[in-house]
């Protein structure tokens, strides 16, 4: 069903030079896709590779943030990813006001929300881990709800697209259980505990 190997997405991703907290991002953001799909019944290598190749284009256009996920479909394309899964990349673009050619498009479709919620978490948790001491291991969905109720803590995370998971059938305490959990198995390898 996918056309390349983990191992080959990652490298792809690191022949880009990408900062460390990109690769950081990409990384939970395909641990957290895994749990998902594991509550929603869906393909986890599936998921994990759209939250890992989610922001194919981004160490490439994040001066122009504008240009963001316009060289996504052509860098898709040629590793062999068909027209779907480009798509569903493309939608956690939607209604994004900087990204000119997505801002008018909505998310329709399941793996769109579950994707957009998964990977705008990865940055509360990761926010909250380092006020913790970097512990993710025990930290608790209660705690973890609590700073999604504060506004001002990781404030750049947009709470409105983390509620989407609503629209899959999962609970938000459901995506926050899968989150510490699929960031806690990669805790050291993104340098957490």
């Amino acid at each position: 069903m996918l056309p390349i190997s983990r191992e080959k997405a990652i490298e792809i991703l690191k022949s880009q030079n990408p900062e460390e907290f990109d690769l950081i991002h990409y990384r939970m953001s395909e641990a957290v896709m895994k749990e998902v799909a594991n509550l929603l019944g869906e393909d986890t290598n599936y998921f994990g590779m759209l939250g890992l190749l989610h922001d194919v284009d981004w160490t490439l256009t994040k001066k122009e943030v504008s240009t963001h996920l316009t060289l996504a479909p052509e860098i898709l394309e040629s590793l062999g990813f068909d027209k779907e899964f480009i798509e569903i990349v493309l939608s956690h673009g939607y209604g994004f006001e900087a990204l000119p050619e997505l801002k008018n498009k909505v998310r329709t479709k399941k793996i769109e929300w579950a994707l957009a919620a998964s990977e705008t978490l990865t940055g509360l948790i990761y926010a909250y881990a380092l006020m913790r001491n970097k512990r993710v291991s025990d930290m608790q969905v209660k705690g973890l709800k609590k700073k999604f109720k504060d506004k001002a803590f990781a404030a750049g995370c947009d709470r409105d697209i983390i509620l989407e998971i609503e629209k899959t059938g999962l609970t938000l305490d459901q995506l926050f259980e899968a989150g510490i959990t699929g960031i806690t198995k990669i805790k050291s390898e993104i340098g957490l505990e």
